[in-house]
C-alpha cells in the first residue's frame, strides 16, 4: 500500500514516515500543497496523510482543491493542535479522518488501514477481462473453465493495475511508483520480468486476453479475439 505524505516540517515528516515504513507502507513525501496536488493526481496512492499547515496553503484549502478535481483518495489530516471545531470543518469539506500529534503508532497505523479499506470497498475482489479472471482474495488467476494458478504478491499488484483500466496503457513509471515506491532502485527491467511471468501464466490458462506492450511507454490488458 502506498501513502502520500504532505508535511512541511522535515522533523515531523520523518517521524510520520518512519512510523508508516515500520508498518510496511510505501511512503512518498512532499513538502508543499502544490506538489501534493500534483502527486495525488497520479492516482497511485491509497491514502494521503496531510499536515494541517503547509507553506503555500492549509489543509482545508488542499482538501477542497483535491475534491474539486474529482479526486476522492482518502485523506487523513495530522495536527499538533486538538482543534475539534477545525476538524469538524475539515471532515465536512472532504477529509476522512483527523489525528493529533503525538500519536500512538499502532492506533495511527490502524486508522490508515481503515482508510485504505474505505477506498478498496469500491473495488471488486474478482476482476475479469474476457475469460481471464483475477481473484485478489485468493491471489490467483483463472479461466472460465475453473483452472487456477497461484500468483505472487507483485504479480497481483501489477495485474490489479491492469484490470482496473482494461485496454488503457499503464505507464512503466506508474507501475514502479505503485509497486516498488518512488524511492526504490527498481528499473523498467523489473517490470518486464514480472510481465513475462504473468504472460506465461496466461498462456498456461489459454485465456483470450493479452498484455500488449506499448514500446517505451507501458502495458495494457486487452481482450483478444
Amino acid at each position: 500500500m502506498r501513502v502520500l505524505l504532505i508535511e512541511e516540517d522535515v522533523h515531523k515528516s520523518q517521524t510520520i514516515s518512519q512510523v508508516l515504513t515500520r508498518h510496511l507502507y510505501g511512503v512518498d513525501t512532499v513538502f508543499t500543497g502544490t506538489e501534493g496536488i500534483k502527486y495525488a493526481q497520479d492516482g497511485i496512492y491509497d491514502v494521503v496523510v496531510l499536515g494541517a499547515v503547509l507553506p503555500d496553503t492549509d489543509a482545508l484549502d488542499f482538501v477542497r482543491r483535491l475534491r474539486g478535481n474529482g479526486n476522492f483518495v482518502p485523506v487523513m489530516v495530522v495536527s499538533e493542535v486538538d482543534d475539534k471545531s477545525r476538524f469538524a470543518v475539515l471532515l465536512n469539506e472532504g477529509a476522512d479522518d483527523c489525528c493529533v500529534m503525538p500519536f500512538d503508532s499502532s492506533e495511527f497505523s490502524a486508522r490508515i488501514n481503515a482508510l485504505s479499506r474505505r477506498k478498496s470497498d469500491f473495488k471488486d475482489d474478482t476482476m475479469t477481462v474476457g475469460d481471464f479472471c483475477l481473484d485478489k482474495t485468493s491471489c490467483e488467476v483463472r479461466n472460465t473453465e475453473g483452472q487456477r494458478i497461484k500468483i505472487s504478491l507483485k504479480e497481483l499488484l501489477i495485474l490489479t493495475l491492469l484490470f482496473e483500466s482494461p485496454a488503457k496503457i499503464i505507464k512503466k513509471e506508474n507501475i514502479i511508483e505503485k509497486i516498488w515506491g518512488g524511492n526504490s532502485d527498481a528499473e523498467y527491467n523489473n517490470v518486464e520480468v514480472y510481465i513475462s511471468f504473468i504472460r506465461k501464466k496466461m498462456e498456461q490458462l489459454g485465456v483470450h486476453a493479452r498484455i500488449r506492450t506499448a514500446r517505451g511507454i507501458g502495458y495494457s490488458l486487452e481482450e483478444s479475439v
